[in-house]
């Protein structure tokens, strides 16, 4: 059973105004957007399927390694491509030739697309789904 999209989304407005805390994942205290991930995981799914190792903020750009991306595979529903929807996970790539290494909910499709995602001095906010943002994604997925 999939976790409802609205309920996503109610999940990861409750996060707005977290700080930006690189690998915490703590609603209110601090959080990057792997951490948003989890505690909306945490909140509508249950306990964490595994540890999440200690990364860099640059995630796996040395060696290449997908590793973001493969952890989206192994515990997210991949979505079809088509029309975006409120609750989705995108993954995006930062750079064309980069590994994957960010991540947002969809929270409005209407007129002006928006995305929430955790982002470096920032924190966590709503911001629009602009051609910049678009052009990046490389996944989407669904909370099961």
């Amino acid at each position: 059973m999939t976790a409802p999209r609205e309920d996503v989304v109610a999940a990861a407005r409750a996060w707005l105004g977290t700080p930006y805390r690189h690998q915490q994942s703590c609603r209110g205290a601090g959080t990057d957007c792997l951490g948003l991930i989890r505690g909306i995981w945490r909140e509508l799914v249950g306990e964490e399927p595994e540890a999440v190792p200690a990364y860099t903020p640059d995630w796996s750009e040395a060696s290449g390694r997908e590793d973001l991306l493969a952890a989206a595979r192994r515990w997210l529903r991949p979505c079809p491509d088509g029309p975006l929807v409120p609750g989705i996970v995108l993954l995006f790539r930062m750079h064309d030739a980069s590994v994957a290494k960010h991540l947002a909910i969809v929270s409005r499709t209407e007129a002006s697309p928006c995305i929430i995602h955790a982002y470096s001095g920032q924190g966590v906010v709503e911001s629009p789904l602009s051609a910049p943002w678009a052009r990046r994604v490389t996944g989407r997925f669904s909370f099961p």
